[in-house]
């Protein structure tokens, strides 16, 4: 049965990668994934271009677990030497814009779950969703699923990892920030220059640091991303507009970071679009993480961002593929690595099922 849900899982693949699915326009493939619970006769559900659905002997006296990964794409970069939109086979690898985020974690789920699906006494319920929206962050992604979706004990959430264990994640928050000075004419002194200014300004975000350091996940990273100042060459600016963006490790909330920044940056004035991409973790002592320790997985901690943010229960990130060829031009999977996904996902869940 794993051998053939592997070859089904790939197929599938396939037909998600030649199917273009940015971020709130993943219509076309939330209709393939309908099409595989339509051919293994499970009943889901479809909220916009979220696809959920539970195993079939649910029972509500009993803890959830999560399967969880998305099935929009960012854009293409110009990167790209091959068809983005085309699924194309080399020397074992599987080319394609999604293959490795998240498509490959997420046809590996949706064939764990269907490994699962008919199961009787499970000791966890298993609810599926194949998300629209993570890469924008959108607010019809996973986060609107949260209150229509049975209420959730833990997850695992789909991204590429190398199959490693990812137990905690870092969050995000980004701030505009503006640096105040004197408008002027470039031909007359001014010592209250906004650009100049600045230079200070980014000098303190360079050279800060937050004083917790997190054994998982390190410092809180803090970088000046974008600047923006000026619209012509003989007039001084009265501003400067900064923005930052800000990694946040498990020892913070976001909202300890906006305070933190907010009384000591010197900014004129600093302000965070968003608090609500906490950081994420699952206990070391969680039988789910142990039970991949005991499959020979390495545990470690994550500073990309995934819709673990927006879950409030613990989460452990894990899925095939590797992190790094995530947005790069001629994006890949290896078929091997859906193969030992589906495999670790299975056996994983096995030890605690």
């Amino acid at each position: 049965m794993i051998q053939k849900l592997t070859t089904e899982a790939i197929v599938l693949l396939k037909q998600l990668i030649e199917t273009p699915s940015f971020s709130s326009e993943e219509d076309k493939t939330a209709l393939l994934i309908e099409d595989w619970f339509k051919a293994h006769k499970i009943p889901y559900n479809r909220n916009n271009n979220n696809i959920w659905a539970t195993n079939k002997h649910f029972n509500k006296n009993k803890l959830t677990l999560l399967l969880n990964s998305h099935h929009d794409t960012v854009k293409p970069n110009n990167g790209y030497t091959k068809d983005p939109f085309k699924a194309i086979v080399e020397d074992g690898k599987l080319f394609g814009l999604g293959s490795n985020d998240a498509g490959g974690c997420l046809v590996s789920l949706i064939a764990t779950f269907t490994y699962f699906y008919n199961k009787k006494d499970l000791n966890y319920n298993l609810v599926i969703v194949a998300s629209a929206e993570e890469e924008s962050s959108g607010t019809d992604g996973l986060n609107s699923m949260l209150s229509i979706i049975p209420k959730i004990d833990v997850a695992i959430v789909g991204e590429p990892t190398l199959m490693k264990l990812a137990i905690a994640e870092k969050g995000l928050i980004v701030f505009d920030a503006k640096v105040k000075g004197t408008a002027s004419h470039a031909a007359h002194p001014n010592k209250d220059n906004a650009i100049y200014k600045t230079i200070d300004v980014l000098k303190w975000f360079q050279e800060y640091q937050f004083d917790k350091k997190s054994p998982v996940l390190g410092e809180v990273k803090m970088t000046v991303t974008q600047i923006n100042a000026g619209k012509q060459h003989n007039a001084v600016p009265s501003e400067v507009e900064l923005v930052i963006d800000v990694r946040v490790n498990d020892k913070y909330s976001n909202k300890e970071i906006a305070k933190i920044l907010s009384a000591k940056s010197p900014c004129t004035s600093i302000k965070a679009r968003s608090l609500r991409l906490n950081s994420s973790s699952i206990p070391l002592h969680h039988e789910l993480v142990q039970a991949g320790i005991e499959l020979g997985q390495e545990t470690y901690g994550s500073p990309t961002l995934s819709d673990q943010s927006v879950l409030s229960c613990p989460s452990l990130k894990l899925g095939p593929g590797d992190s790094s060829r995530s947005h790069t031009a001629n994006e890949y999977i290896y078929l091997k690595e859906i193969k030992e996904g589906i495999d670790i996902y299975i056996n994983l869940l096995k030890k605690v099922l």
